[in-house]
Parts: C-alpha cells; sequence; structure tokens
C-alpha cells in the first residue's frame, strides 16, 4: 500500500491570485487557473497568470474556455481561444487545460487536434477538461484523446462527483493509464481524497478547497449581483489554505 502513496499529485482549483497564494501555503505543486468558477471556470486574467509566475513556485495549468454553457464552439469562439492559448503560454502557463465538442457530444478531433499541436509546440502540457464527462462513449473518446496525443484528463468518471464515478476512473485508469494521465476531480477533499485513489488507481486528484470570503456590497436595496448558493449569498468563493494543507497531508 506504501508504494500507491508515493509520487501523488494534489492540483488545486483557483479563481485568482488570490487563491494560488493560498494553494501554494497549503503546500499544492500545481494548480489549475479560471476565472468564472461558478460557471465551471473561463480563461483566467493574464496579469493574475503573470503574477502568480512571477511570485509563486507553482505549476500552472491554465484554463482556454471562452464562455460557460457548454463546449461546442462557433468559429469566433474557437479563434479567441486559440488566441488565448497563445497568450497564456507567452505568460507563462506550463500547460492548457481545453475541450472542444460536436454537437452529439462526441470528441471535436479537428478543433482539439489544432489546439495540441499549438501547446506541444510550444513544449507545454495539454490538458483536457471535463468537457469528457459529457461526451457520448467514455471509452472511444479517451481512445480519441490518446491518439491527439492528450497528456492528461480530468474527470469525474462522468457522475456528479468522482466518488459516485469510481468504477469508471478505476476502468479507465485500468485500460488507458499507461497511455494517458487520470486526474480525478468534483467532490475531491481531504475525507476521501485517499479512498479514492485506493479504489482507482490513479495518482492525482483535482480540487477546489473552497472556502468563503464575505462581501456584502454586492447587494443594494433593490438591486442584487449575488452569485453565491444560500447560505453565501453575500460571499465569494476563495481557494482555502487549511483544506489545502488537509488534502496534501491526507496524501502523504
Amino acid at each position: 500500500m506504501k508504494g500507491m502513496f508515493e509520487n501523488l499529485t494534489a492540483e488545486v482549483c483557483c479563481g485568482s491570485y488570490y487563491d494560488a497564494l493560498q494553494a501554494e501555503a497549503g503546500g499544492a505543486g500545481r494548480i489549475e487557473l479560471n476565472s468564472g468558477l461558478l460557471l465551471g471556470g473561463l480563461t483566467p486574467s493574464m496579469s493574475a497568470l503573470r503574477l502568480i509566475k512571477e511570485t509563486c513556485r507553482l505549476k500552472v495549468i491554465a484554463m482556454a474556455r471562452p464562455r460557460g454553457g457548454g463546449f461546442c464552439y462557433s468559429p469566433e469562439d474557437f479563434q479567441v481561444m486559440r488566441a488565448d492559448c497563445i497568450r497564456l503560454i507567452q505568460n507563462g502557463a506550463d500547460g492548457i487545460a481545453f475541450g472542444c465538442l460536436k454537437e452529439g457530444n462526441f470528441i471535436d478531433m479537428e478543433h482539439c487536434r489544432e489546439l495540441v499541436e499549438l501547446i506541444h509546440g510550444a513544449g507545454k502540457e495539454a490538458v483536457f477538461h471535463r468537457a469528457f464527462d459529457c461526451t457520448e462513449n467514455a471509452f472511444s473518446s479517451m481512445e480519441q484523446l490518446i491518439s491527439l496525443g492528450i497528456d492528461r484528463v480530468l474527470t469525474s468518471g462522468q457522475k456528479a462527483s468522482a466518488l459516485f464515478g469510481t468504477a469508471l476512473i478505476k476502468e479507465l485508469q485500468n485500460r488507458y493509464g499507461g497511455d494517458i494521465e487520470i486526474l480525478a476531480g468534483s467532490g475531491v477533499n481531504a475525507s476521501n481524497a485517499r479512498r479514492l485513489i485506493e479504489e482507482t488507481g490513479i495518482s492525482q486528484v483535482h480540487s477546489s478547497c473552497r472556502g468563503w470570503k464575505r462581501d456584502a456590497t454586492a447587494g443594494g436595496r433593490e438591486v442584487s449581483f449575488c452569485m453565491s448558493p444560500s447560505p453565501y449569498e453575500d460571499c465569494y468563493d476563495v481557494v482555502d489554505a487549511d483544506k489545502v494543507r488537509m488534502l496534501v497531508k491526507s496524501l502523504e
């Protein structure tokens, strides 16, 4: 059992420079950097990326996602997405997380191939995000991603959380773990990460380690810009360094 828990990676999902500082303080070595986490993650601020690379030792996988609401991109969406990949790499990203699907929930091979070639051409990692969990067939989709040269896939096992998707994650790891990295995410925290690794054989987990900070200015007398679920209506989500610390400790 000891060997299973060697060389494990805890990736923290971050939405800001502040989040990255908290992730590093908690002992994380790699983050996925986004904006708009409540939309599932969008392309981050270039300034946040630069500040992180200038002040932190973190490995940064930057999200390239031009909008929320799905992964079937128009020519205009993809033009922005490709340009964002270039800018993210220029500003220090160690890898790019992306996902392009066609109608019917199939991998968009043409768009994905173009981005993989761009990312690998710069010597960076190509990561396919949880658009994978929306695909019609997990096995044929994984085989297509391997054929494209994708380095890593983030997945919850096509379930609402990785704990519910354990069976599929295990099967994906058994079938394809020698050809592509499987990163399990959604609902992962210090209380279940070790169990997930034991049951699936993976070596990487992805967690939000979410906390909340209050900002009462989001609402006026008759106007509200609140965006968080109850009971955090007057809060915004942040990474909690203590939760990162506990996650990292649980994998030791």
